[in-house]
Order: C-alpha cells, then structure tokens, then sequence
C-alpha cells in the first residue's frame, strides 16, 4: 500500500473531525427561576441542566430571596452558577447624580452579598435589567456605576438585558446600547430573545447528543448567555412559540408534574457561566 495514500486516509478519518469538532464551540443548558426550586429538586434538575440563575438579593416581584444560603447545596448537585443582582428600575433613579450613588451603593450591596455566599474573587454577577429599549442618561449611569463599582471590589462584571430590537424604539437593541456607550468597560452580556425564531421556546437538550443553540444565535454575536424560554410564555413576544405547556409555562424533565416546577432556560458557551464554583 502507498504510504502517502495512507497518512492520507489518516488524517482524513481521524485527525480532521477531530480538528472540525474543536472549532465548534461547547454549549451547555441552564435554568434559572426567582423561587428556589427545593434542595430535594436539585438531582433531577442536574440530570438536565449544568448550571443554575442564583439570585443575590429579591429577585423581580419577591418580597424575599428564597436562594439565599443554598449555594453550597446547588454546587455539590454539581451545578455551575449565574448570579444575578436585581436592579433598579427608571422610576428609582430621579436623575443622574442619584442613579450614579444607587449604582455604587447597590454594586456594594452585590459583592457584599456574594461574598457571604462565598462565591469567589471574579466571579461574574449580572445585573437584571428589566426595562428595555433605548437606555436613558440616568439607566446608563446606574448601569456603569454599577460595572465599575462591582469591578472594584473583585468581581467581573455582567448585564442581563434584552436582545430584541424595541419596535417602538427604532429597533434598538438594549445589549447593542449598553455596550456602545459602555467606554471600552469588560462587560459579560446575557442577552434575553425569548421569540420563535430564533429561540427554540421550551426545548431542552435531554439527549447527550443534542445540544442547545449557540448564545449568538441570539442575534447578539458577543453574548456569553442567551435565555431563550421564559415562564410564562410571554404573549406578545413568544407568540409564535408552540412547544410550551398549555398553561403557558416551561416544566422540566423529571420533576414531577404536581410540583409545578415552571423555569426559564438558558444556554451558555460554559457550564459555569458565572465562574462561581469552588477554585
């Protein structure tokens, strides 16, 4: 047999799909949810999911914040983290000199939080950005008080934002805004596009085989993190999604159904998107 021929076939069979599956990056699912889902609940959830939303303070609606005390319990399930802060909204903020001292104030308030869950230096926590569209001066300088503050005090940085044009704002995209005002500031980007397409709405990638879509098939080429299903399945954008229950919810595999265990999902390029795990 030819020898060249055969380093040929070698390479072909072996070393190319392997050099083909390296440029393709891993994607990993998660969930996150405002309630905490129950330490007993942990296992199955791990049976879908590699990571989980953990939430430092009230999360959006909550009087209270029901995650508080259970990291240890969610990584010795073996799941990474995404940890959010919940931010504030226009209305708190009044004017600019006012949001800039809520954004210091609040971004002191996260690391303090997170330190006493005992995540790591550089771990990464989102801010939870409800309001979309065009972001005003004061939503701006809270934002990036925010960044600054939380860098400062030995965590990165990252926004939790909408990733969908605002139609009634010239199609403005809230995580294209923040990032081409954000003065070359390191800002980790979790980009919500809950719509179908290009969401997939409530799939989960049960099979080892299958995997979640890329965070950039968002629409938004440097997210790191894309939630593409919410709970409930919002009407006005998720209209042309079918594949959620009919209560208009997203139920994970392997709880049982009684529990009503409704969450949003998540895919990120690392199964610890947060960098929040034990070092």
């Amino acid at each position: 047999m030819n020898v060249g021929w055969l380093i040929s076939l070698i390479l072909f069979f072996v070393v190319l799909p392997r050099a083909t599956a390296q440029q393709t990056p891993a994607t990993y699912l998660g969930f996150d949810r405002n309630i905490y889902p129950d330490d007993a609940n942990l296992k199955a959830l791990r049976q879908t999911f590699s990571y989980a939303g953990y939430w430092l303070n009230n999360p959006p609606g909550e009087r209270a914040n029901t995650w508080a005390g259970h990291r240890a319990a969610v990584e010795s399930a073996g799941l990474g983290f995404l940890v959010l802060f919940n931010g504030r909204l226009y209305g708190e903020l009044k004017s600019v000199a006012n949001a800039k001292k809520l954004g210091n104030s609040d971004a002191r308030t996260a690391a303090a939080a997170a330190r006493g869950e005992g995540f790591p230096a550089h771990t990464i926590i989102f801010l939870d950005q409800e309001q979309g569209g065009r972001m005003l001066p004061e939503q701006k300088a809270y934002i990036y008080a925010w960044v600054d503050a939380v860098s400062a005090a030995g965590f990165r940085a990252g926004i939790y934002c909408s990733g969908i044009p605002a139609k009634d704002d010239g199609n403005v995209v809230t995580a294209e805004d923040i990032r081409q005002s954000a003065a070359g500031r390191q800002i980790v980007y979790w980009a919500i596009n809950d719509a179908c397409p290009p969401a997939p709405g409530c799939t989960f990638s049960v099979n080892a085989s299958a995997h979640p879509p890329s965070p950039a098939q968002s629409g938004i080429p440097f997210a790191e993190v894309w939630q593409f299903a919410q709970s409930p399945r919002r009407k006005d954008v998720a209209a042309r999604c079918f594949n959620y229950s009919r209560d208009g919810n997203c139920y994970p595999p392997g709880v049982p159904a009684a529990q009503r265990l409704h969450l949003d999902l998540n895919t990120a390029s690392s199964p610890d998107p947060s960098n929040g795990r034990s070092h």
